[in-house]
């Protein structure tokens, strides 16, 4: 049986054995680092679509173990590819999943909807089946922002509406909530936590791990951070024009190791608790517009970032930011990092591994026909 119903002795925690799809992506390798150190035992997968991979495995994930002194079981394997995932369930006794894997980014998603809709649904209806058919029923569900489109009012609480969504890679995050929702109306054994993330920055303190895109970058501080490194001679500001005090967008940025706390938290919730299907999100519950980042960061890094602006990108949004109170008062759960901090541990991992991971012998993951190749 996957779900263990005895409450582990001593610093043990109840649920011991953690699979962790796109376990060595950017969110993903911060997650491992405080569930290592919160005493689970962590299996890792991840295809390399979103993550740096090599001959050994993952270069985050080795940091990992760097960091935290523990060893990280790692498995390269695609959720398209089922009998792969039951392989692993077979292996380990897992006791509950963290769903990071999917594709992720908003501009390429309006221009390859069929590859997120493929990647993202098939992947997780996938991976469902699998827990289903091994008795493992406890997920916790990387969600996003995005699922409440252009916001009717700020900031956003839970009971927000959802599904105006204004792109196609938060409609897939949206089509799983549903997913689930029904699931877990259908089948009471599901016990679910969908954590809606805001924009997720910054890097592990020790400056080990930390953002490496593998495709161009379309995340705002990498982006930055390569224009101050000099490594690219202006940032790319889309929309200068939105109704905003400085005609930038404005967003809630969480440091990436507050994102990663949060999880463990809703994994101590779900351990105590049968909750069916909770929504939490997790920002700082501050809007922050992108000139004030860029400014913020020139500050604590003493470089400086011309700016190039042009037209918005389909599928943007002028403002988001979150009402975190839901996640304060149930999971116990608060944001410690300021903008500053952010700022200054990206910095730190960019300047300290100016090429992202080692990236000697290469493996990348391209989907075709549905399945995951090298």
């Amino acid at each position: 049986m996957c779900i263990k119903n005895l409450l582990q002795t001593g610093t043990m925690p109840r649920f011991k054995t953690i699979l962790v799809t796109g376990g060595a992506g950017y969110i993903g390798s911060h997650c491992v680092v405080d569930l290592v150190n919160a005493g689970h035992e962590v299996v890792a997968i991840d295809n390399f679509a979103n993550a740096v991979g090599d001959d050994e495995g993952s270069p985050a994930l080795r940091r990992v173990e760097e960091i935290t002194g523990k060893k990280v079981t790692f498995y390269k394997a695609d959720l398209l590819n089922k009998s792969q995932i039951g392989d692993i369930f077979d292996k380990h006794p897992i006791d509950c999943v963290i769903h990071f894997a999917a594709l992720k980014a908003v501009g390429e998603s309006m221009q390859q909807p069929l590859l997120y809709y493929q990647n993202n649904l098939l992947g997780m209806l996938n991976l469902l089946e699998i827990m289903r058919s091994h008795n493992c029923f406890q997920m916790v569900f990387s969600s996003s922002c995005t699922v409440y489109g252009e916001p009717k009012h700020l900031p956003i609480t839970e009971d927000h509406p959802t599904g105006n969504i204004t792109n196609v890679y938060g409609r897939t995050k949206y089509f799983i909530e549903e997913m689930l929702k029904d699931l877990s109306i259908a089948d009471k054994r599901w016990n679910i936590i969908s954590l809606r993330y805001f924009n997720p920055v910054g890097a592990h303190p020790s400056g080990l791990i930390g953002e490496d895109p593998t495709k161009e970058f379309t995340n705002l501080m990498p982006f930055m951070a390569q224009v101050a490194l000099g490594k690219k001679p202006v940032l790319t500001v889309f929309g200068n024009d939105y109704q905003t005090p400085d005609g930038t967008g404005v967003r809630d940025y969480i440091h990436v190791m507050d994102l990663a706390s949060g999880h463990v938290a809703a994994l101590n919730l779900l351990s105590e608790n049968h909750v069916g299907l909770k929504v939490y999100n997790l920002g700082t519950g501050r809007g922050v517009s992108v000139k004030e980042l860029v400014e913020v960061f020139e500050k604590v890094t003493s470089t400086k970032i011309p700016l190039q602006y042009e037209a918005r990108r389909l599928g943007d949004i002028t403002a988001m930011w979150a009402d975190a109170t839901l996640a304060k008062n149930e999971l116990h759960w608060v944001t410690k990092h300021t903008i500053e901090e952010m700022c200054t541990d990206f910095w730190r991992w960019q300047t300290m591994n100016p090429d992202g991971y080692p990236k000697k012998n290469v493996k990348t993951s391209v989907i075709v026909n549905g399945k995951s190749s090298s």
